[in-house]
């Protein structure tokens, strides 16, 4: 079932700032999902982009590809940062990964600001992608159609982090304070609800899950 979220822009997404990590993955389509909500995206190549940004959205893509990228230009300590200066953060996908305290498996670095751990590719391969309508509460009552590709699991959640929703067993939308992750692709659907969200909920707000 679709479902726009709000088809009228709050006044209080009139003045935000949203960045999009464009240093690799699908960076284009969450632009577009902005778009439809009225929110311009800023493209994020540089330490020095995320000055005067409200949120940041760090997409899906390969994780391993991002981190070479994001540590050439001094990336992780700009989002610590970032985050600890007030900033909202979404990862979806490899973003979620890049957030997460601990990555199991393998030796990767990550940001350590979401309370979970995870797994990467625990869903599958890509030609294993699919997708699920997903109860997501905070959202309302109709389901979330969750695209996952190559999508983590989340294995572990420590106390500071929150399960907004869940597939089977596992967590795979996760809050903590001012950062949610996704293990899956919510801007390759025309739902905006859960972009709205964030804006309005996290970045806006920061109100409590």
């Amino acid at each position: 079932m679709r479902e726009d979220g709000d088809r009228k822009t709050p006044k209080a997404r009139s003045g935000l700032r949203i960045g999009v990590l464009t240093l690799q993955g699908d960076y284009a389509a969450h632009a577009r999902a902005l778009a439809r909500l009225g929110v311009e995206a800023v493209g994020v190549r540089r330490p020095a982009d995320l000055e005067g940004l409200h949120g940041l959205i760090l997409p899906g893509g390969e994780s391993s590809a991002l981190l070479r990228l994001m540590q050439r230009w001094s990336f992780l300590e700009a989002l610590r940062s970032f985050s600890a200066g007030g900033g909202a953060l979404f990862g979806t996908c490899a973003g979620l990964i890049l957030l997460a305290r601990e990555v199991r498996g393998i030796e990767q670095p990550c940001l350590g600001l979401l309370d979970v751990a995870v797994e990467r590719n625990s869903y599958g391969r890509q030609r294993e992608s699919f997708a699920v309508p997903l109860a997501v509460p905070v959202l309302g009552a109709a389901p979330f159609d969750a695209v996952f590709i190559r999508a983590p699991r989340v294995v572990a959640l420590g106390p500071g982090a929150a399960a907004l929703a869940s597939y089977g067993e596992s967590p795979v939308l996760v809050r903590n304070g001012r950062v949610l992750g996704a293990s899956f692709h919510p801007e390759l659907t025309e739902d905006a609800r859960l972009l709205a969200y964030f804006l309005d909920r996290i970045v806006s707000r920061g109100a409590p899950a």
